[in-house]
């Protein structure tokens, strides 16, 4: 009967031990999880901090190729004369006449004879300016 006892108290130890030895597995399992869990978590912020960047970068070319252009537009307003172009209300808008036949041509120094019209008044599309209006 002894022997009984003692055989039972061994299975009721080496069942707590397996049960232990579990658990530390277990524990290590979820510790592993959740490492690999945070590298992938890491590695997504990584990339869409990447992704950012390349968005900024972007941006900023945008940015400065609207400089430029801006930096053209003011050169050239100031090249055709354009008054009042410190003035908000009158920003991107041309003192120069830009609709009607001849006006256009004159304001820029076009020969309307060199442009097809002969300065006659009839329809021609000239370089640059509104096409030409069809008459039926």
């Amino acid at each position: 009967m002894q022997a009984i006892k003692e055989k039972l108290n061994d299975m009721s130890t080496m069942r707590k031990a397996k049960a232990e030895a579990k658990e530390e597995e277990k524990a290590e399992k979820e510790l592993a999880k959740a490492r690999v869990d945070v590298a992938h978590e890491v590695r997504l912020a990584r990339e869409a901090e990447a992704a950012m960047d390349i968005h900024v970068n972007k941006a900023a070319e945008k940015v400065a190729q609207h400089e430029r252009k801006h930096a053209q537009d003011s050169t050239n307003r100031q090249q055709y004369g354009v008054e009042n172009s410190s003035n908000p209300s009158n920003v991107g808008h041309s003192t120069v006449p830009t609709h009607g036949e001849g006006t256009q041509a004159a304001a820029y120094g076009w020969d309307m004879a060199d442009l097809g019209s002969a300065g006659t008044g009839g329809p021609t599309s000239m370089p640059g300016g509104p096409p030409a209006k069809h008459l039926l």
